[in-house]
């Protein structure tokens, strides 16, 4: 939590810790985004620095049922953005459920309803740092893609793309990936 003085008024702001890990020091001027969320009981504002970590909070709080404010910053304080949807993009319940206060099924909930909100630009990312680590997913992240980009749903592409390297095995390329999967989606 931090307290910004506007106009000779103090408004608590709850912060996650990756914003408050890039505050400007005690005193100076700073800009940060709010949510300003109205219970019965209280209103509590909740600040950020970047529009996206913003963004990704009103994502989580509008569309993941089971996630209110406390756990969508406590996601941000867990985890970067990018790291998320990484984990989101790439199904990794694993790396979510890591967070503290998300249980395996929160973590899987999430995955399933913010898989396709987060979008094909969150998969290109994806794929991107995947090539940068030479991750043995490339050619189904790829493939996934290559699905997307003919016009199939993410969440569908995915599905059935795993299905096909199951069968198939770790080592498939791409392209038997992508032939595979169309066979399975066009019949």
């Amino acid at each position: 939590m931090v307290v910004i003085n506007a106009g000779g008024i103090g408004y608590q702001i709850l912060i996650p810790l990756s914003s408050f890990d890039r505050m400007a020091a005690v005193g100076s001027r700073v800009r940060v985004l709010t949510h300003h969320h109205v219970r019965e009981d209280a209103q509590i504002l909740y600040g950020f620095l970047s529009e996206a970590e913003r963004d990704l909070f009103r994502l989580l709080v509008a569309h993941v049922s089971g996630v209110g404010p406390k756990l969508a910053l406590a996601v941000l304080s867990g985890m970067s953005l990018d790291q998320f949807k990484t984990a989101v993009v790439c199904s990794d319940i694993a790396a979510i459920s890591k967070i503290s206060g998300v249980g395996k099924k929160t973590a899987e909930r999430m995955v399933l309803e913010l898989k396709d909100k987060l979008g094909v630009a969150a998969g290109w990312e994806a794929a991107t740092r995947y090539q940068q680590l030479g991750s043995p997913e490339k050619n189904l992240n790829d493939a996934i893609l290559a699905l997307i980009s003919l016009g199939y749903k993410q969440s569908e592409a995915d599905r059935e793309a795993r299905k096909v390297v199951a069968v198939l095995g770790a080592s498939a390329s791409t392209e038997e990936i992508v032939r595979d999967t169309l066979k399975h989606l066009v019949a």
